[in-house]
């Protein structure tokens, strides 16, 4: 299961882009706070403390308790120039709520590959597949199976074991997620074009 993160956050007294821009200058991020049928609260966070949770790698798909509350993060705003976080939307939920968020994807069995054995390429088509899954309980990856794959074969959702409880939120089961491809080495041994004669 995906990790909670925790940031400490601050009411903020004034909003607006003056207001926002002071707070920035002083290492703070404005933010928000909406959903599940209460006002929009806004708040700012130290910036220190957002960059370490950005880089966790799973922000996106974590529940984040903000100042007490439960939350996912929606929406993540970055300076074009600085690079640096400069406001965050966070979705208000409840504890057990369905949600809808996008599970990074990760490949195993590699070696019990035989396309990639023989020297084929892995092309993955979809890094995520978003899932309609509880909130207290988002897994932090979704792990498929190479095993068993040839060249030129594809990996599909509907072959894909999903978490007890989850759900794709795809509309089609058969969306490939990867597939294995044959280098030009490969193809060419394998009956591909004919190289012209010097």
């Amino acid at each position: 299961m995906s990790d909670q993160l925790e940031l400490a956050a601050e009411t903020r007294d004034r909003v607006g882009k003056g207001a926002s821009r002071a707070l920035r200058r002083d290492g703070r991020v404005p933010a928000v706070i909406y959903g599940n049928n209460t006002a929009p609260t806004s708040i700012h966070l130290e910036e220190k403390a957002l960059r370490r949770a950005l880089g966790t790698g799973h922000f996106m798909n974590s529940v984040i308790m903000v100042a007490g509350e439960r939350t996912l993060a929606k929406d993540v705003a970055f300076h074009p120039v600085s690079d640096r976080p400069v406001h965050v939307d966070f979705l208000r939920i409840s504890e057990h709520a369905s949600v809808t968020i996008a599970v990074p994807v990760v490949f195993v069995d590699e070696a019990e590959c035989a396309g990639i054995e023989r020297g084929g390429v892995l092309n993955v088509v979809r890094h995520e597949i978003e899932l309609v899954v509880d909130a207290a309980a988002i897994p932090s990856e979704i792990q498929v199976s190479l095993k068993g794959y040839d060249v030129g074969e594809s990996i599909h959702l509907s072959s894909v074991t999903l978490p007890q409880g989850a759900a794709s939120a795809l509309d089609e089961n058969d969306d490939t997620i990867a597939t294995i491809v044959a280098p030009s080495a490969l193809k060419s041994s394998e009956g591909g074009e004919a190289e012209p004669a010097a």
